[in-house]
């Protein structure tokens, strides 16, 4: 009988490894830039072309490569930042699996052009599918360019799951403003199909977010530092009251590498707790330096997962810091920070407890400024200790969260024109309502009680305007008397360009400039007191960070998000008894009034019996 169990062919193991590591053309941007910066670079240019689907190129002015190591940089697991299994607990370079060229020379073509300062000939490797093409000698300046086509060539189906330009494009932009973001000493440019989207001067950090995302951002950054001798902090953190309604602008570097991690995030959370608007996301860029020795970052091959050896430490470090920030800016009340700290910091290996750097603690009980500082600590960490544990017993339930899946209730609680299953008819004539704290109202009906969620009706109904705004291209428009003027991010303005067809149709009137400068000379008509620059703003949030492809079931998600930023007004307001009426009817004749355009349940009906059983 023939053995079953062969060795693959290297061509078939590197393609294995890049469906980990290359999963869209910006993975392929990630690890080239991250390969740049270990090579010293001091100026990296990004070239793009078709959303990285056609042509992906970096070019660094770093130390080069020698010819060797030009062609030995394609093998798989050859990397130069390793030499032992304990090297793992000390890594201070981006990469240093040596996964990276190898994967993308197995799904596309590669060119590299390389050259070392004291070699008079730089060396050219074109590589095709992992088979060396060309090898040879070549004139080139100092510095390293690796030119990247036809990604997913060779793999069909690998290529028709990527998404359409403009999202692959957004993805491309997060990994450079990552990259950009953790090495402001560097000078980065990006070219898109050959127009320049960012110049970014060496800066320092606080510049550096500015000409990322733009000048509104000066206003609202607060300087963010702790030392203390297991982690130390620097950053920025934003002001409460410039808090976004979605996710996305939030940073954690851990050692100048991008990290994703729900835990710390909550901490940073905590501390703005009741600072902050109900479904509000305060910005962030928080740096975190910390021993190698103390993280393992050899988790995932994306290299954005780490773990820590205290959690819990650095838990408490991150919310004391930003608490700090937020009350010197006199956003909470304040606290006394002069008195030193003793986090709770893990024991050296002697045995002794590690000390701020500011001061150091003495390890015994006897004497009255170990007590002052217990007390110190007692007063910056006050409920810190429920935080945790509250986080911790939630873990589970925190990764779904930060993706929530829309889930719709397959229970019927109202008659619609989209669902025909056979319950009462309701007009004006056969049922009471009355308001509840201003959020819900309550029908009273022959046959029980039916109670609404004020908010979520409202949004149901501005859905159906606006998706029949869209569809009929018809929407009308209010001019301004006074035209407003929008500062708009590169990654904003893709986001716009591909939109603004639908904009139009709605009734927004919009004037573009140089620079990014967007003239909003008319709004959607109907929107009462509602800002019309702070609701284009709104969309381009939410729309940026949608996860789905826009050129699916586009007007669907511009319409969601037109009627989630319209109907926040309705969040808690006094309606009279002619609105309340004209709501509950409006909500009947709605395409489908048991449920939000985002899925959530707008109303649940008490039957008379249920209502019964309540009571006895």
């Amino acid at each position: 009988m023939r053995d079953l169990i062969q060795l693959l062919p290297d061509a078939i193991a590197n393609q294995i490894a890049a469906g980990e590591v290359v999963q869209r053309p910006a993975s392929v941007v990630k690890e080239l830039m991250e390969n740049a910066i270990d090579a010293q670079a001091t100026y990296i240019q990004l070239i793009i072309k078709d959303a990285g689907k056609g042509i992906i190129q970096v070019i660094d002015n770093g130390s080069g490569m020698s010819e060797t190591d030009a062609r030995m940089c394609f093998e798989r697991h050859a990397t130069s930042k390793i030499r032992k299994a304990e090297d793992l607990f000390s890594i201070k370079t981006m990469g240093f699996r040596g996964e990276a060229m190898a994967s993308i020379a197995s799904v596309a073509q590669v060119e590299l052009k390389t050259r070392r300062e004291q070699d008079e000939l730089g060396t050219l490797v074109r590589m095709e599918a992992s088979v060396l093409k060309i090898q040879e000698s070549i004139q080139h300046p100092v510095g390293t360019s690796i030119t990247v086509k036809n990604l997913f060539y060779n793999i069909p189906a690998r290529r028709n799951f990527l998404k359409s330009n403009p999202v692959e494009i957004r993805h491309i932009l997060d990994e450079f403003q990552h990259v950009a973001l953790a090495h402001p000493h560097i000078r980065f440019s990006f070219v898109q199909n050959e127009q320049e989207t960012y110049q970014l001067p060496a800066e320092k950090l606080g510049k550096r977010i500015v000409d990322l995302f733009g000048k509104g951002y000066r206003e609202q950054l607060a300087s963010c530092e702790e030392d203390t001798s297991y982690v130390s902090i620097k950053g920025y953190v934003g002001k409460p009251e410039h808090a976004k309604k979605t996710r996305g602008e939030q940073f954690f570097f851990v050692n100048d590498r991008y990290i994703k991690n729900a835990y710390l995030n909550h901490a940073v959370m905590s501390a703005y707790e009741r600072l902050l608007p109900e479904g509000t996301f305060p910005f962030y860029v928080l740096f975190l330096s910390i021993d190698p020795s103390h993280i393992d970052i050899n988790v995932h091959p994306t290299k954005t997962e780490i773990k820590f050896d205290d959690e819990r430490s650095i838990y408490a470090i991150v919310q004391a810091a930003v608490r700090k920030t937020l009350s010197i800016h006199n956003l909470i009340p304040s606290l006394d920070f002069d008195t030193n700290v003793n986090f709770n910091i893990p024991h050296t290996p002697s045995g002794q407890a590690l000390a701020n750097r500011s001061g150091n603690f003495s390890t015994g009980s006897g004497n009255n400024s170990n007590k002052n500082v217990q007390d110190a600590w007692k007063k910056l960490y006050e409920g810190l200790h429920d935080n945790i544990q509250a986080f911790e017993q939630q873990a589970p339930a925190i990764k779904p969260l930060l993706f929530e899946q829309q889930n719709y209730s397959s229970e019927t609680i109202l008659q619609s024109r989209a669902n025909q299953r056979e319950t009462t008819e309701f007009n004006s004539t056969n049922f009471q309502v009355i308001q509840i704290l201003q959020k819900y109202l309550a029908l009273s009906w022959s046959n029980g009680l039916i109670l609404i969620d004020q908010k979520r009706a409202y949004q149901r109904i501005l859905y159906d305007q606006f998706m029949d705004h869209l569809q009929r291209k018809n929407g009308a428009s209010q001019q301004l008397l006074f035209p407003k003027l929008l500062y708009i991010s590169p990654a904003d303005q893709l986001i716009l360009e591909e939109i603004k067809e639908d904009l139009l149709y709605l009734g927004f009137q919009l004037a573009q400039e140089d620079g990014g400068k967007y003239w909003v000379k008319g709004i959607p008509a109907g929107l009462g007191e509602e800002d019309g620059q702070s609701l284009l703003e709104g969309i381009l949030e939410q729309v940026k960070h949608e996860a789905s492809d826009l050129s699916k079931h586009r007007n669907e998600k511009i319409a969601q998000a037109m009627a989630n930023r319209s109907a926040i007004r309705y969040q808690q307001k006094k309606l009279s008894a002619e609105e309340m009426n004209a709501l509950v009817e409006q909500l009947f004749a709605s395409s489908n009034p048991n449920s939000s355009p985002n899925g959530e349940q707008i109303s649940r009906a008490l039957h008379l019996q249920e209502i019964i059983n309540l009571l006895n």
